[in-house]
């Protein structure tokens, strides 16, 4: 399964955030970006447990970290 993560982040530390996020397992890729969210990280998992226990244990803890929305993308 794959998720998008929108992420907010304290002004200043972005480059350090998505640095960060291209370091953990499950996390594909990360991108700065312009808009309401700072960033958004793309996921892959096996299953929404996994996607959970990612996003609450590894992605929500990086320092400047502020703010998470999860997206499950869905094939039509």
């Amino acid at each position: 399964m794959k998720a998008y993560i929108m992420i907010k982040i304290r002004t200043g530390e972005v480059k350090e955030v998505v640095q960060q996020l291209r370091k953990l397992n499950g996390v594909v890729e990360a991108h700065m970006t312009f808009g309401p969210y700072d960033a958004v990280a793309v996921v892959e998992t096996t299953d929404i447990a996994q996607l959970g226990a990612i996003t609450a244990s590894e992605i929500q803890p990086v320092p400047g970290v502020e703010q998470t929305l999860t997206c499950i993308a869905v094939d039509v």
